[in-house]
């Protein structure tokens, strides 16, 4: 009988203490900007606050996982307002992120350099020598601006890693990169920026990916490089093949931003990355 009740017991604590996730359900949070959230690309969330899609990779990731999602990412985030209310009003993105959180993936910075309203500065219709060379502007004087820009928001990008650490020490973080929106020396005039503004361009972009990279392995999280799952993808690829739209979007997605099609490819990405692949 004494051995039965231990039994009993053993068996009654295990089942107490055996946690949900344990059972086949994988917390999932989401972090992160535009190129997570999935502006304009169809169904919306109903505040509009975030422009965020419910065809965005995160969803894409969670339906391929079986996680269940919560998905805080948000169009024009920057990395503070992963700690602070965004508009005063929207929580910080941090706050979705509990002990028990087993998964989290993070897409951010382009929006702390404003490289979407630089991006719209080099624009030029016309070919050289009509018009002003956005990466001459920018690194005139000697003086990368964007680049020190980049490099300035490297250590802080490190700290919201460290901080995502500590709320969920259990989870398995993973950083994204950005991906390659233009081929090099672009396609002007279908795209109208010039080689060497469209080289300048993927460089500020590739920049800030290779330091979330270096800044993800100083603490051990996975990186998943969308450079790579762009390539041959790019808002120069005819639009059937676009995984990024132009200036002038093809399908119902925001000009500069993935489409549906893109966040699949990302979405299956992350997946993969999360079950080790």
């Amino acid at each position: 009988m004494r051995r039965l009740v231990a039994v009993l017991l053993a068996g009654g604590l295990a089942m107490t203490v055996t946690p949900a996730h344990a059972q086949g359900e994988l917390e999932y949070v989401a972090l992160g900007d535009s190129a997570a959230a999935g502006p304009l690309i169809p169904t919306q969330d109903p505040n509009l606050l975030c422009l965020r899609s419910n065809r965005d990779y995160p969803a894409v990731a969670a339906k391929a996982l079986q996680a269940k999602l919560t998905d805080v990412s948000c169009s024009g985030a920057t990395t503070d307002d992963l700690a602070n209310r965004r508009f005063g009003i929207l929580a910080p993105q941090f706050d979705a992120i509990k002990p028990s959180t087993d998964l989290v993936s993070v897409t951010i910075g382009a929006n702390d350099i404003g490289l979407f309203q630089t991006a719209l500065s080099c624009i030029n219709f016309l070919p050289e020598p009509v018009g002003i060379s956005c990466a001459d502007r920018f690194t005139a004087g000697g003086r990368d601006q964007l680049a020190e820009a980049v490099d300035a928001w490297a250590p802080n990008f490190g700290q919201a890693l460290d901080e995502i650490q500590k709320r969920s020490p259990q989870a398995k973080i993973v950083v994204t990169g950005y991906g390659t929106y233009v081929r090099h020396n672009g396609c002007h005039p279908i795209q109208p920026v010039w080689a060497r503004d469209a080289n300048y361009l993927q460089s500020v972009m590739s920049r800030i990916s290779l330091h979330s990279k270096e800044e993800a392995a100083k603490r051990n999280a996975v990186f998943v490089d969308f450079a790579a799952v762009t390539v041959g993808h790019d808002i120069c690829a005819a639009p059937k093949d676009r995984y990024l739209e132009g200036l002038i979007p093809t399908t119902i997605a925001a000009p500069l931003h993935p489409n549906a099609q893109g966040m699949v490819a990302f979405g299956n990405a992350v997946a993969a990355a999360a079950n080790g692949g």
